[in-house]
């Protein structure tokens, strides 16, 4: 048989060397730059066990049953204007037919800013939802039973904050906060490394993470403390190997910081989740997702000595790239969503956020929102993907290209250590200079058509009709205002000094600053204040810039 198998590779070969070839000069390695063989067979693949879903190193999903068992979580990354007109957007959603949902914040909020602010002037509720106290995020969830859905917040610095303000909805609502579930991004080494939305310097914000995740082990454990994100890492211009070793080397610093504070492993290990990109090149982003579960099962093992299962098995949420979306021709950017959210149901992704045409242009609208969704219904009920656990598992091409992912990351985990770790690297600009140079490389081959992209520089039209967009109501940003400076004017304000005084002499000491930051939210202070009151004690950085 082997003779047979041997002689077959040679004919082909031959044939193959004699037959016609591309010659237009696009790129046949992926859109990392791995190079790519015409032909995968065997031969590619090393000797190893064979490997099962929800058996280690979990290459092939971390649930025995797949999507048999249960499909993944639908989610639609929504907010913007005020919280009473996102409430009606998540009532809307949930009404079609999504299944949890997922928060965005404005700027100012994400930047721990109070709508009042004079830096928040033009930005209030135009890229997420703006949340300024206790009474907004009342607001944004009223109707929505806390207990019975889960919700995902996408927010860094203030991330503490928006957690004690959920926590404090609930109890309003009658849900312990022990039975809360959901996921707080809460990434603040990404934030260093790619977007840029940091306030404190690593130290202190490496603190309130620890912190967060120390309380959440006791007082809300089903709650995923942190979504380790390399999604923005790749919308910044990475590599999908470079996403996958950041992230995944993120991880590990987290880890390492909860073990020194005297935690043990197994005790928050399987709360911590991820957040990964699906780009447009199909079978890369299919690999990656498979190599991200098996580096994250051997090292959890091999190396931090998890006993508990379910600290071995890597969860992660996904979003397919905004990055990949085009302001022309945008209703291309349906298929190209619709490719890279097969390519994360394929990968084995537990959630998944499907961008809506427009988002390249604005907040999506109504009925952008609804496609997008509609999407995912479409792939889980009408296509049959879900119906086989991994349906790439033993392909020739999809594992070597696993194996080759998994290789490049390795390297770069070497590199991160010889620099002292991430921190370090952070503050040596490693990470920023590699992603520069990836993106750069990516744009040069934009540039002189080496990588076509359709409807940019390939495939245009001349005259495209103008897309109806949703576009916020200038009076809302009056009204956010009047509405946090009425929440200073009617709270205790005796109740709300007490709570900020504490929070500050907490912050110069040791304590965990969650059950300090959850009374200033009960008593109303505002993300600002407590931010503020937070930067007294802790400072704010300013990055080195990368030249």
């Amino acid at each position: 048989m082997k003779v047979r198998a041997r002689d077959a590779k040679e004919v082909w070969k031959e044939e193959f060397e004699s037959s016609p070839t591309r010659d237009d000069g696009v790129e046949t390695s992926t859109i990392s730059g791995i190079p790519l063989k015409p032909l995968y067979t065997a031969d590619d693949l090393p000797k190893r066990d064979e490997e099962m879903p929800g058996a280690f190193p979990y290459t092939r999903g971390i649930h025995p049953g797949g999507y048999r068992g249960r499909l993944w979580t639908m989610r639609q990354f929504s907010g913007f204007a005020t919280a009473e007109e996102t409430n009606r957007r998540y009532k809307y959603l949930l009404a079609n037919g999504q299944t949890g949902l997922s928060v965005a914040f404005d700027m100012p909020t994400l930047m721990g800013q109070d709508s009042d602010a004079p830096t928040s002037r033009g930005e209030i509720g135009h890229c997420g939802v703006a949340i300024d106290s206790l009474a907004d995020m009342e607001t944004l969830f009223d109707g929505i039973p806390l207990g019975e859905i889960t919700t995902s917040m996408t927010i860094n610095s203030p991330a503490a904050i928006l957690l004690c303000m959920y926590i404090a909805v609930a109890e309003k609502q009658g849900v312990p906060a022990s039975a809360l579930g959901g996921t707080l991004q809460n990434d603040i080494l990404k934030e260093f490394i790619a977007q840029k939305e940091f306030i404190f310097p690593p130290e202190p914000s490496m603190r309130l993470v620890v912190d967060s995740i120390e309380y959440c082990a006791k007082e809300v454990p089903k709650w995923n403390t942190i979504s380790i994100s390399g999604y923005h890492i790749r919308e910044a211009g990475s590599t999908a190997a470079q996403e996958l070793a950041f992230t995944l080397a993120d991880g590990m610093a987290y880890v390492d910081a909860c073990l020194e504070r005297g935690m043990r492993i197994d005790d928050f290990a399987s709360r911590l989740s991820f957040f990964f990109d699906a780009h447009i090149d199909f079978f890369e982003e299919i690999a990656k997702f498979r190599a991200a579960r098996r580096i994250w099962a051997r090292w959890m093992r091999e190396r931090y000595g998890a006993q508990d299962e379910r600290s071995l098995k890597l969860r992660f949420h996904t979003q397919t790239a905004g990055v990949s979306l085009t302001a022309q021709q945008p209703e291309l950017n349906i298929a190209r969503t619709a490719i890279e959210a097969l390519a994360a149901v394929l990968g084995g992704t537990q959630s998944l956020h499907t961008n809506a045409m427009d988002e390249v242009l604005a907040l999506p609208t109504d009925k952008a929102a609804r496609l997008a969704l509609r999407t995912q219904q479409l792939l889980a009920y009408e296509t049959g993907v879900a119906n086989t656990i991994d349906p790439l598992g033993g392909s020739y091409f999809v594992e070597a290209l696993t194996d080759e992912i998994e290789r490049q990351a390795e390297v770069y985990f070497k590199r991160i250590e010889e620099l002292g770790g991430v921190i370090p690297a952070i503050e040596a600009s490693f990470f920023q200079k590699e992603i520069a140079d990836s993106a750069f490389r990516y744009q040069q081959e934009l540039e002189q058509k080496r990588r076509l992209m359709v409807g940019v520089n390939e495939f245009t039209v001349d005259d495209e009709e103008p897309m109806e967009i949703l576009r916020i109501d200038p009076k809302l940003e009056g009204e956010q205002v009047a509405r946090v400076q009425e929440v200073r004017r009617t709270r205790d304000q005796a109740r709300c000094s007490k709570a900020l005084a504490a929070l500050r002499k907490a912050a110069t000491g040791t304590d965990n600053l969650m059950p300090y930051i959850l009374e200033s939210v009960r008593a109303y202070a505002t993300e600002g204040e407590i931010m503020n009151t937070l930067i007294e004690v802790f400072g704010i950085y300013t990055e080195t810039a990368v030249i």
